[in-house]
């Protein structure tokens, strides 16, 4: 099979398609073409009618786009491809996630400045996903009263002078987490000898994975906490 290139207007919808698409899922797939380029061809009959790509053809309407790539499937049954009309969205369906790794590359992305929001996970997933940051030991951070004596957790003596005024921002949450300033932050930190993407980053037995590149040794490395 091989990929060509098709005007837009050539294209012809599937009038019986049972997928929809929301506006705020057609934008998603803007910006993704936007950002990575035009990653996966529309999929047609030899009549042009759209067997695979109805939202990809939504998308590429409303960036302008004159042509698409395309795949032209001449090999299916008239049963064949309607059946794969809805295999081919239905099968993708029951797919899942490894949330640990998830986790893991979500956080390498964030703290690279990368637009989280070119994923497709709206914002409350995000911070659901990335809920539960963990401390230079390793722990997950608990909330409310007696967070800092967690697990026999000591908590270093902090430094005068409130959080703002220490790291040059305020007090972290996970939405602000994901902002510009991100790595302003990750550098204090790395300053004052906290590993921020330990834990997030440690493969079992705690050998490095690449959420550790560029960091070198603080005052604080092979404290126990």
């Amino acid at each position: 099979m091989q990929i060509i290139e098709m005007p837009v207007g050539r294209l012809i919808p599937y009038v019986r398609n049972a997928r929809t698409h929301s506006a705020d899922q057609i934008a998603q797939i803007a910006a993704s073409i936007a950002e990575f380029g035009f990653t996966n061809p529309i999929l047609v009959g030899e009549d042009d009618v759209i067997i695979a790509g109805h939202g990809r053809l939504m998308a590429a309407q409303d960036l302008g786009l004159e042509t698409v790539p395309v795949i032209v499937l001449d090999h299916l049954t008239e049963a064949q491809r309607r059946a794969l009309i809805i295999a081919d969205n239905r099968i993708a369906e029951n797919a899942g996630w490894d949330d640990e790794l998830l986790r893991s590359e979500l956080a390498a992305l964030r703290d690279d400045d990368f637009d989280l929001d070119l994923l497709g996970f709206d914002e409350a997933a995000l911070d659901e996903i990335l809920a539960g940051f963990e401390d230079p030991d390793g722990a997950p951070i608990p909330s409310g009263e007696g967070a800092g004596e967690h697990a026999g957790h000591v908590p270093a003596t902090p430094a005068p002078g409130a959080l703002a005024e220490r790291f040059g921002v305020p007090p972290f949450s996970i939405l602000d987490a994901r902002k510009g300033w991100w790595q302003d932050r990750k550098r204090a930190w790395i300053e004052i000898g906290i590993r921020s993407e330990l834990g997030r980053g440690a493969a079992p037995g705690g050998s490095s994975r690449p959420l550790d590149r560029g960091w070198k040794a603080g005052p604080m490395e092979g404290i126990d906490g």
